[in-house]
């Protein structure tokens, strides 16, 4: 098993063992290329690895030995391009088969790999391009992305080579008859080309409240970090489907479709969807019989809306949820129709799961569970102290300055400043709001940001959509903060409606007083608005910067 070649202990009696005795080997020539992806071809040739399929009835099956041989053929093409370690290459490939082998070719090369959503438009990807120097773009052949790349290649001095995959497109590299002419053996790198595990592998752009994205830099140790996400919170199991929902431009790509999965040997599946369809997603488990399932809270609202009995989920084994909490109602609709809890974990760009709820202890409705063991998690106070049991604190990870956590972001890329300012002092501060029960139970409140101020009182979003989502005619909600000229600000809901519900002012008063009935009565939304959607990122993070922009913009009129 490929996992004891990193892990001296892979099992564990209880949380506190897991918690006091967990360590990672780190190789100081760790290449996931090298030492996950070919290890795994070399120990069974016939392993599989990659599931794939799409909405137009394409299916694609790989084995380990078809990624290995794929990524050293293409691995020898981006040679020939000029490409070498440290090369910056970006790729736009939505869930297509191609990533997995680019990515494992790159990883080989020693490149570092910066992954990129659909939506980016011309000024994103010229500010991406120049802030990185990227060398090389490998795109979909999506009509969007093609046009955006091209309008802004002239813009971007070091771009020297644009591949497409998919189809073949005028005045671009066609993927797949580039790299058949090259060799299928690539020798690991040596001297000055070779990697070291502390090498930067991986560059992931990631928005803050203020200023352009920074450009976070994984090292090639990141991988490692993920088998804590991978098998203890996920529970993948070896030569089993695994599936997390996510487009290749987030970073929980990262987190589950790839790194830590198979380092465990399980195979990944992938889902290339044009769009998020419940039923078609819900479809597309029943017939692949998925083992483990990972999905945004968001997708799990919108399957709820179907009819579940219609389809077979008896093949899954774990279901979990990150990226925003999930709202206890939605979990225990989950559990009533599946028979399964969806087991949260909390995490960053910058980082693997922080906190998970883990196999050892029984998960608590509205608690994304306690301290991944890689991290050393205090909540914190402005002033950097740590905060009393059951008080609210900022989210830190201590020590990172001396003992750097594998998995954790080593800086910010091209930026020693910010690097000095978030890493270099008595811990990384993620920003993020949670309190700590006496158990050891983690809640998360929301993004700093995010949490309300209204006549003194601290809201946290999350309490209050929990508390709307438990009423029959909300399906989905944002709270945010509008300003209030008395109050500072007062709580807003933006909502949308189950089907068979219409907006009128009496389903406004309803929902108003079943939030105070369920929740104490100041954290009720003054405002609420209805609308059909939620603006949200392609991850399904739901966009309340942005609600609260038009909302300040509309004010300011």
């Amino acid at each position: 098993m490929l996992l004891h070649r990193f892990l001296p202990r892979t099992e564990f009696d209880s949380y506190e063992d897991f918690k006091a005795n967990y360590k990672v080997n780190i190789p100081e020539d760790f290449n996931f290329g090298f030492d996950v992806v070919d290890a795994w071809a070399e120990a069974d040739k016939n392993k599989k690895a990659l599931v794939w399929c799409n909405d137009h009835g394409e299916e694609k099956t790989f084995t380990f030995s078809d990624i290995s041989r794929l990524s050293n053929k293409t691995a020898n093409y981006f040679r020939s391009l000029g490409i070498k370690k440290g090369d910056v290459v970006m790729m736009i490939l939505r869930r297509r088969w191609e990533y997995w082998i680019c990515a494992t070719a790159l990883h080989k090369v020693g490149a570092v790999l910066i992954p990129g959503s659909l939506q980016l438009t011309k000024k994103d990807i010229v500010y991406r391009g120049n802030s990185a120097e990227v060398k090389a773009i490998i795109c979909v052949n999506d009509d969007f992305v093609i046009n955006q790349v091209e309008a802004s290649e002239k813009e971007i001095p070091t771009l020297e080579n644009k591949i497409v995959v998919g189809e073949p497109r005028d005045g671009w590299r066609f993927f797949e008859d580039e790299i058949e002419p090259f060799s299928d053996k690539f020798a690991r790198p040596t001297g000055d080309q070779a990697t070291n595990w502390n090498d930067i592998m991986l560059v992931y752009f990631t928005s803050g409240t203020t200023g352009m994205p920074k450009m976070v830099q994984h090292n090639f140790a990141h991988p490692l970090g993920h088998i804590v996400t991978a098998k203890y919170w996920q529970m993948v199991q070896e030569n089993k489907l695994h599936m997390s929902v996510s487009d290749s431009g987030w970073a929980k790509f990262g987190w589950g479709k790839i790194y830590g999965q198979w380092i465990c040997g399980a195979i990944v599946f992938a889902y290339d969807m044009d769009k998020f369809i419940p039923a078609k997603l819900l479809e597309v488990i029943s017939k692949y019989k998925i083992t483990t399932f990972c999905a945004p809270p968001t997708m799990y609202r919108f399957m709820l809306q179907e009819d579940l009995k219609k389809y077979d989920l008896s093949s899954i084994q774990r279901c979990c949820t990150a990226g925003e909490p999930l709202n206890p109602e939605v979990i225990k609709k989950w559990q009533e129709y599946t028979g399964h809890f969806i087991y949260e974990g909390f995490g960053q760009s910058e980082g693997s799961v922080l906190l998970a709820n883990f196999q050892w202890f029984e998960p608590r409705l509205g608690s994304t569970g306690k301290p991944s063991p890689i991290y050393d998690i205090h909540l914190v106070d402005k002033d950097g102290n740590d905060v009393k049991t059951g008080e609210e604190g900022s989210i830190v990870v201590m020590d990172v300055k001396n003992h750097p956590p594998v998995g954790l972001f080593t800086g910010y890329y091209k930026n020693p400043e910010m690097t000095e300012e978030k890493l270099l002092g008595k811990f990384y501060n993620t920003d993020d709001m949670a309190s700590c029960d006496e158990d050891g139970y983690y809640c998360f409140i929301g993004r700093d940001d995010d949490v309300i101020k209204c006549s003194g009182y601290r809201i946290g979003p999350f309490e209050v959509e929990s508390a709307l989502l438990e009423h029959p005619s909300v399906v989905e909600c944002a709270i945010t903060g509008v300003p209030d000229p008395i109050r500072g600000q007062v709580v807003k809901a933006t909502v949308v409606l189950a089907a068979g519900y219409t907006p009128s002012e009496e389903l406004k008063k309803e929902i108003q007083n079943h939030v105070k009935r369920v929740t104490a009565p100041y954290k009720y939304p003054r405002v609420i608005e209805f609308v059909d959607e939620l603006p949200k990122t392609l991850g399904g993070k739901i966009k309340r910067g942005q609600i609260r922009k038009s909302d300040e913009d509309a004010a300011n009129k």
